[in-house]
């Protein structure tokens, strides 16, 4: 009797094992260099660490080319598809590192999951999809969950946590347009083109005069961030491509997780009970849009 039907669920199972460890430690090293970036935008002003962090996650980018087949898949040809892209790329990073300097480490990981809340109401206005009443409902969940993050009442409104929500927005638009260039588009050439435009905003901060000095143990510490940054990007990348979205996607939500521990640890920042609610909130709706997604490629 042939032993092919159990090597092809060997080599699934090991593809999904590989899929998930790729997000697990993807998520790990993107929630890391968060945290480094938190620490550096106490003494540093955003667009300077937005220029030195990219240019250190070039490195990263620059290996992946290397490693996967030269410089013909930085190709470019929708140039349009690519600045647009680019544009909400620097947007959400601005609102989510600014953020960082003003919010708890995870509450601003956990504002900015909203991404895929803005992806679903986008969805039928720029890419014409259908997006059914099971959908809708998840995407007001998850707009409540935001709300309690927020809390309107009581102490006043969160305006610092406005900003990860601005990068959640961002986030979305971006997300929709790397879903319409994805066909002619690499990921390490949208990786890049995103990278040397987040630098080139970033640059244009230095003239306004507020940039400092930079220390060895900082200008380390950036070198660090940057790479860290650019690993996880990476690494992102090879678990969508290992194992199928649907089962490596919400390991994703394990940046909250790293979010909550290293934040606890370092700057004493223990997450309170609307915090939590509105968490559960959000991460829920976006698993369960996760959930009715990937039903509706099943059934096309």
């Amino acid at each position: 009797m042939s032993d092919a039907p159990s090597k092809t669920v060997a080599v699934l199972k090991n593809s999904a094992g590989l899929g998930i460890l790729y997000m697990l430690l993807g998520s790990m090293l993107l929630t890391s260099s968060d945290a480094i970036v938190k620490w550096l935008s106490s003494d540093y002003p955003i667009g300077q660490i937005m220029v030195l962090r990219g240019l250190f996650i070039c490195i990263p980018v620059t290996i992946i080319v290397w490693r996967g087949g030269g410089i013909g898949l930085l190709r470019v040809t929708n140039f349009g598809g690519q600045t647009a892209r680019a544009l909400c790329f620097v947007a959400s990073v601005f609102f989510f590192l600014t953020g960082l300097k003003y919010n708890p480490l995870a509450e601003n990981i956990a504002i900015s999951f909203a991404g895929p809340l803005f992806v679903t109401a986008l969805a039928t206005p720029l890419l014409a999809e259908f997006v059914g009443w099971r959908r809708w409902m998840a995407v007001l969940v998850g707009f409540a969950g935001i709300l309690v993050m927020l809390r309107p009442s009581g102490t006043g409104l969160n305006w610092y946590a406005l900003l990860p929500l601005g990068a959640a927005v961002f986030g979305g638009l971006r997300d929709v347009l790397t879903r319409r260039i994805s066909g002619t588009e690499s990921s390490v050439s949208i990786l890049l083109i995103s990278t040397i435009a987040v630098i080139g905003a970033g640059l244009v901060t230095a003239g306004f005069g507020d940039w400092s000095e930079l220390t060895i143990m900082d200008i380390g510490l950036l070198a660090v961030t940057g790479l860290l940054s650019g690993t996880a990007h990476y690494l992102l990348i090879l678990a969508f491509s290992t194992g199928e979205a649907s089962l490596v996607a919400p390991f994703k939500y394990s940046s909250l997780l790293w979010g909550v521990l290293i934040g606890t640890l370092v700057w004493g920042d223990l997450p309170d009970q609307w915090m939590m609610l509105g968490s559960i909130l959000v991460v829920g709706s976006g698993l369960y849009i996760l959930h009715r997604e990937m039903l509706r490629k099943r059934k096309s």
